[in-house]
């Protein structure tokens, strides 16, 4: 089996096979089917035709190139009457009236040189270039190459191999068809089969491809191309190079993208049911005070009575006085100066009180807890006397501030104390007695401790006592600690108890203090 690969290997074979090998088969291809590549087979000979004709060359140009004017001929074969010998009449009809500058058969030197100074909408046609005239020989796509570095129009090839050294492309012969071809052929020669029963034919070894960086030099868009252009070389797009990755990070944006909105409804629910505890807090914490001031009742009317007591005798004796017949002024302005000085200390009792019952929004803002526990024990001094108990303060030396609301951290205090004064109450005299006492701890917190000396909780109830309705008392409902416990907690503090020496008990309550707690209170 002789396998004929180009017109050159038929001429060879028209001239030696009767000598060497004269009934060996051939298979040929990469041959035009032309009248001068019929004449060189022999009767033994098949094979496929490869046709890359003139006509196709031009339409390429006339894609790569608009309104194409003028083409170049550069290469070889142009004279060889078995490739392109009748070029001239090959012209379509249609394009007779493009210029042709033939530069075929010229030194590569010349070529370069005139190729690099060539007018506007021209093109250049390349069949192949093996030397440079002088005797030096190239691989046709070396040629290319070099030609193509001067070149100053689009360069249109006949062959795939051409394309990735300069070529523009075009209508191209595909080697590994045309071999795939050869090869099938003669397989069904080795088979048995005659070649005088396998008739050469036309193959579908041309399709018209283009270099993708080359239409980018040359400006071309590739809806101009031939309609079932392939184009080759293409820049890869972000998502053609990073699919997969791509894939990965949306799937995980989009995963992300539920899970923040899941966590944004979580957070608008859990800040509606914060805002809704807080209001239910309030108003539990509102009717706990009323509850106090009721219990405190006789407490209040006794602290009441005694200044209006006294602005009533005091009242009679001006009345009196100014009936005379020459009534002792200075004596009835130290009068009023009295009734003044109690109507003060009736407002006084009424503010507290007002302080106490009053239902206000949470309001944060700095606050001196010397000053809350100061103001608390004042307003239960009274009930502390009524009750023969000893009321007992020691407090810091320095200011102790906070971060909260007044009225409710008065309210902790307030159920702290009046607890202890109701657990002192049945003790001996000497016993009766509540210890309010203020202290910083490491400069980061303020501790306040209510001490009282009564029978004392047992240590198996103490992590008891702040639980809902959870009471010692008889008539307690059980809600004080509670409520103690939540707002400490809201104020990011913690509150506890202890039993200390003597059957005391300590209850405690820590705070931050202002200077580390700039944040929100929750």
């Amino acid at each position: 089996m002789i396998v004929a690969i180009g017109v050159n290997s038929l001429r060879f074979l028209q001239r030696r096979k009767s000598a060497l090998w004269p009934t060996v088969p051939v298979v040929f291809g990469f041959a035009p089917d032309a009248a001068e590549t019929r004449a060189m087979l022999a009767p033994e000979a098949t094979g496929t035709f490869a046709n890359v004709g003139l006509e196709q060359m031009i339409t390429a140009a006339q894609a790569m190139v608009q309104d194409l004017a003028n083409i170049v001929l550069v290469g070889d074969a142009w004279n060889d009457g078995a490739v392109f010998g009748h070029w001239r009449d090959n012209i379509p009809k249609s394009s007779r009236a493009l210029d042709v500058t033939d530069l075929s058969g010229q030194t590569l030197a010349d070529v370069q040189s005139k190729v690099a100074s060539l007018p506007d909408r021209s093109a250049i046609l390349y069949s192949a270039v093996y030397s440079d005239g002088r005797g030096r020989f190239y691989p046709p796509a070396h040629a290319l190459s070099l030609i193509a570095e001067s070149a100053k129009a689009p360069i249109i090839i006949a062959s795939e191999t051409f394309l990735g050294h300069g070529g523009a492309g075009g209508f191209v012969l595909l080697p590994e068809v045309i071999g795939w071809d050869a090869g099938k052929l003669a397989t069904r020669i080795l088979d048995g089969e005659p070649p005088s029963s396998i008739p050469p034919k036309t193959g579908h070894n041309i399709k018209p491809i283009f270099d993708w960086r080359q239409l980018q030099r040359w400006n071309v868009a590739a809806s101009r191309l031939p309609a079932g252009s392939e184009i080759r070389f293409q820049a890869p797009t972000i998502w053609e190079q990073y699919r997969w990755q791509s894939l990965t990070a949306l799937a995980i944006i989009i995963i992300q993208g539920f899970l923040i909105t899941a966590l944004l409804y979580e957070h608008q629910r859990r800040r509606m049911a914060e805002v809704e505890a807080r209001r239910r807090m309030s108003e539990l914490s509102h009717l706990n005070r009323r509850a106090t001031a009721g219990e405190m009742t006789a407490a209040i009317a006794h602290e009441l009575n005694q200044p209006l007591a006294a602005i009533m005798s005091n009242a009679e004796a001006a009345a009196y006085l100014l009936k005379t017949s020459s009534p002792d002024l200075k004596e009835v302005e130290d009068i009023l100066a009295d009734i003044r000085r109690d109507d003060e200390r009736a407002s006084e009792v009424i503010r507290r009180l007002r302080g106490l019952l009053k239902r206000t929004d949470f309001e944060v803002q700095d606050i001196d807890i010397n000053e809350t526990v100061r103001d608390v024990f004042r307003f239960l001094s009274v009930q502390a006397l009524i009750r023969d108990v000893r009321l007992e303060t020691d407090l810091s030396a320095v200011p102790l501030k906070v971060r909260g609301d007044r009225v409710q951290l008065e309210q902790v205090i307030l159920n702290l104390a009046v607890n202890a004064i109701d657990a002192v109450s049945a003790q001996p005299k000497e016993k009766r007695r509540v210890s309010g006492r203020t202290k910083a701890v490491n400069g980061k917190s303020a501790l306040v401790s209510i001490i009282d000396f009564g029978h004392g909780i047992p240590a198996e109830r103490l992590a008891q006592v702040f639980d809902p309705f959870f009471t010692t008392k008889e008539q307690g409902m059980g809600i004080g600690l509670s409520i103690a416990r939540s707002i400490v907690e809201t104020h990011r503090g913690r509150v506890w108890a202890e039993r200390g020496p003597a059957d005391a008990t300590t209850f405690h309550v820590s705070l931050p203090l202002a200077s580390t707690n700039r944040g929100d209170v929750k």
